[in-house]
């Protein structure tokens, strides 16, 4: 198969372009439009798995990039799409609505361990391959002054579990059993596996 020459990104995340960027992939955006209600692709279903719904959440971003592009009469090139989720057992911690919810989240993370799930899909209009990756983070102990002062830089909001480990809750994270690039939000080694399906000699 010949190699694309680019990709679509349709992510809002500036740590998914690093990360392709660092994989010397070319991409593009491809973003929602005001009138799309992204946010209603990331509502969790009753009974539903952490590792179902990351998994169902990126295919739902994938078939919606696929109408988008399609709507926008861009060229054809592949899109890539991934979502991460936090989980504790079979909980989801997901974004955080404002400081003090994002204050519970790492209350609860704090001294213990949790999983961190980034599901990735490459699509074209009939063509997708996917994959997920699990890491386990284990957070050391923190005190309440500690989990304010970060929730108040405003750096959790946004984020799955309430926390990037890219940035300053990196210092927390005393264990980290996976891929750390997949908890900032693209497995790269999974990553590259999907996009040597289609060409790219990673």
């Amino acid at each position: 198969m010949a190699r694309p020459d680019w990709l679509y990104l349709a992510s809002q995340s500036p740590r998914r372009a690093q990360l392709l960027d660092q994989l010397g992939i070319v991409h593009r955006p491809l973003l929602p439009s005001p009138e799309e209600d992204a946010e209603a692709l990331e509502a969790e279903r009753r009974g539903e798995s952490p590792a179902a719904y990351v998994q169902r959440v990126t295919a739902a971003k994938l078939d919606a990039a696929r109408r988008r592009l399609k709507a926008l009469g861009l060229p054809a090139a592949p899109i890539l799409c991934a979502d991460t989720t936090v989980a504790i057992g079979r909980r989801i911690l997901a974004k955080p609505v404002d400081a003090d919810h994002a204050c519970a989240m790492l209350a609860e993370l704090a001294g213990r361990e949790h999983r961190v799930l980034t599901a990735v899909a490459v699509g074209t209009a009939r063509r997708t391959e996917a994959a997920l990756q699990v890491s386990r983070v284990r957070f050391e102990p923190l005190t309440a002054r500690q989990i304010r002062a970060y929730a108040d830089t405003g750096e959790p909001m946004g984020k799955a579990g309430a926390y990037g480990i890219q940035g300053r809750a990196g210092a927390w994270a005393s264990v980290v059993h996976g891929s750390h690039s997949g908890i900032m939000g693209l497995p790269l080694h999974e990553t590259a596996v999907l996009l040597r399906r289609y060409g790219w000699p990673l």
